[in-house]
Parts: structure tokens; C-alpha cells; sequence
């Protein structure tokens, strides 16, 4: 997998431009109908599974591009791709009335549940880290730059920290990973609020930007004292080190399927408007967690990729999520993939 995941990051930049397949795509000699994807790497391990899986059964090809949410979304507006996909909804005032005047109505639909870790690469310190969201915070915003800080130290008592200085690894694209993981410190610190705030591209104070999921992955696994927000299952997949976070009770949790799924509990209803499960309540939530969502247009010119994408997202949404759960994801709520089955129904 992690050779896989550092020859995505290499392909990046022929993907956003749309002119090479992607990673692990192999076209179906009997496919009658071709869909394009492009967006969310957050969803990229569970794409590549599942696509690939129903694509074998069914008479379809699919090609995904993870190229990050941001260009996701302009290619959906541009209507180079089939369907989009992110980690935060369309932006209501802004992208959203753009695609409405491209390509008319839009379903946006969750699609697949996730955990952002915080990995890292402390030389000598193999398990057992304990970060603070106010003392992450504090790492990106480069008031704390190595790692045998008092406030770390104090979070991790008995365990030898060197004096090596921290290298914050974050998204250079814009990424709804790292829209959920500034949504999560915007609730912690109101330092990082009035600073740096929440967003899919924001200003990074300090620190190396990489594109993609795979990108940081990689960039911290090579680099001793590095840092990084980095969705989980490349996290497990790869074998990284990744810091267990005080959740709102206080209580340490390292992140997980049960633990992200305690996490979206504590949010009853999620929609396009509202959508933030940052933080959730429970002892046993870990506080950085959030859905996926496709992007489609209610009324594609395509009436027979209408269909296939109507049955693909259908089938994701049931038997697919069985994939979701065998690669470090959470299978969605009942009354979540109820509601994006229902939702499905205004494709024509």
C-alpha cells in the first residue's frame, strides 16, 4: 500500500489535469458505460476498493481521480468528470451557484465516514503519544517547535522526548481533510479561530505542504520530527504512528472505527448545510472525525450514465459499505445512507 500511495502522489498533477487514469484503474473489457470521479484522496482507499470491485460485476468502467476536494469541485462545475467528490459540502455562496448554472440542481450526498490521525515521526517514541487539540494548535501556529516542549512533556510523563525540532506537515490543495481538521481546532482554540480559522485551503502560519493525503503520509514517514493530519486509513495501512487526542470528556482515544463512530453518534442528523462532526461528546469519540460527500447533478445531459451512476451510488451506499469497514472506515449510519439512498431518487 505505501508504494501505492507514493505513486499516487507522483501522478497528482497529470490527474487535476485529467489526461491519466487513475491509480489502479483498469478498464473492464466488457464496460458499455465509462464514469469520471474526481476529488476527495480522503476517499481514495475505499474508491479504489469498492470501484473496482462493482465495476467487475457490473458493465461500467469508473476512473477516479484523487486530486483533493478543491479541484474536485471545479471539475464537477467544469463537468469534466461524471461526479465529485469531498470531504466538506459546496460552499452555498460560492461554488454551489456555480454549478447550479453549469449543470442545474445538485445532490450532495455522504458517502463514506473517516477519522483524521495525527501521525508522527519521533525517533525512539513508538506508541503511546498524548496530544492536547490546544497543544496541536500550538504546533501549527509554530508556538511550539520541538518536541521535548514543556507542554508536550507534561502530557507525557516517562516518555523520553528528544530535542529534535517539529516539522508541521500540512495540504497544499485544497482539502476538505484539512477543512476537517481546522474545524476541529477552530473548536478547541480561539487563538487558531482568530488566526488561521476553518477552511480547505487556509494560511499555514508554518510547516511543508504536500498534496494529498498520500503526499503528507509520505513527507512524514520520511522525515524525522515531522507532523501530520493524515486520514486514517492510510494511517493503518501504512503502519504509522499517530497520537492519541483528549476528546470533550477528557478522556484519551486514539482513533479507530468504534472510536469515529462514537464520535458521528453524538450528531443525530447530518446535511449539506449542516455537517460538522467536529468535537463530538461521549467518552469514547475521538474528536477528529467527518463524512465524505459525491457530488451529482440531478439532471446529467447522459441519461444512460444517469442510470449508472443512480445504480453505483446505490450500491456504495448498501453492499459497498462492507469495503468502507475492511479498509479503516466507518460504514455509514443506517438513517445516513437511508437518506442519501432517497436522495438518489431526484437523479434522472
Amino acid at each position: 500500500m505505501k508504494k501505492r500511495l507514493i505513486a499516487t502522489a507522483s501522478a497528482v498533477a497529470l490527474l487535476a489535469a485529467g489526461t491519466v487514469a487513475a491509480p489502479g484503474f483498469v478498464r473492464p473489457a466488457h464496460a458499455a458505460t465509462s464514469l469520471v470521479g474526481a476529488g476527495s484522496s480522503f476517499d481514495f482507499p475505499f474508491f479504489d476498493k469498492a470501484f473496482h470491485v462493482y465495476q467487475t460485476k457490473n458493465s461500467v468502467s469508473i476512473n477516479y481521480q484523487p486530486i483533493g476536494s478543491g479541484a474536485g469541485i471545479q471539475q464537477f462545475i467544469a463537468k469534466t468528470v461524471d461526479f465529485g467528490a469531498t470531504d466538506v459540502p459546496m460552499d452555498p455562496t460560492s461554488d454551489l451557484p456555480k454549478a447550479v448554472t453549469a449543470g442545474g440542481p445538485v445532490e450532495q450526498i455522504p458517502i463514506t465516514l473517516g477519522g483524521v490521525a495525527i501521525s508522527y515521526n519521533i525517533p525512539g517514541v513508538k506508541t503511546g503519544l498524548h496530544l492536547t487539540g490546544s497543544v496541536i494548535s500550538d504546533i501549527y501556529l509554530g508556538l511550539v517547535k520541538n518536541w521535548n516542549d514543556k507542554s508536550i512533556r507534561a502530557l507525557n510523563k516517562g516518555v523520553k522526548l528528544p530535542d529534535l525540532q517539529i516539522t508541521p506537515v500540512y495540504r497544499s490543495d485544497g482539502s476538505g481533510t484539512s477543512y476537517a481538521f481546522t474545524d476541529y481546532l477552530s473548536t478547541i482554540s480561539a487563538t487558531w479561530r482568530g488566526k488561521v480559522g476553518v477552511s480547505k485551503l487556509p494560511a499555514w502560519p508554518v510547516g511543508v505542504g504536500q498534496k494529498g493525503n498520500q503526499g503528507v503520509a509520505a513527507t512524514v514517514q520520511g522525515t524525522p520530527g515531522a507532523i501530520g493530519y493524515v486520514e486514517l486509513a492510510y494511517v493503518l495501512q501504512n503502519h504509522m504512528k499517530y497520537a492519541a487526542v483528549q476528546n470533550r470528556s477528557k478522556k484519551w482515544v486514539t482513533p479507530s472505527a468504534a472510536s469515529v463512530a462514537a464520535d458521528a453518534a453524538a450528531f443525530k442528523t447530518v446535511s449539506a448545510k449542516d455537517f460538522s462532526i467536529a468535537n463530538g461528546g461521549g467518552a469514547k469519540s475521538y474528536p477528529i472525525a467527518t463524512y465524505s460527500w459525491v457530488l451529482l447533478y440531478q439532471h446529467p445531459s447522459d441519461s444512460t450514465k444517469a442510470r449508472a451512476l443512480v445504480k453505483l451510488f446505490q450500491w456504495m451506499l448498501g453492499a459497498g459499505q462492507t469495503y468502507a469497514k475492511q479498509l479503516d472506515y466507518v460504514a455509514l449510519p443506517k438513517s445516513v445512507s437511508s437518506n442519501g439512498l432517497k436522495s438518489l431518487k431526484a437523479i434522472k
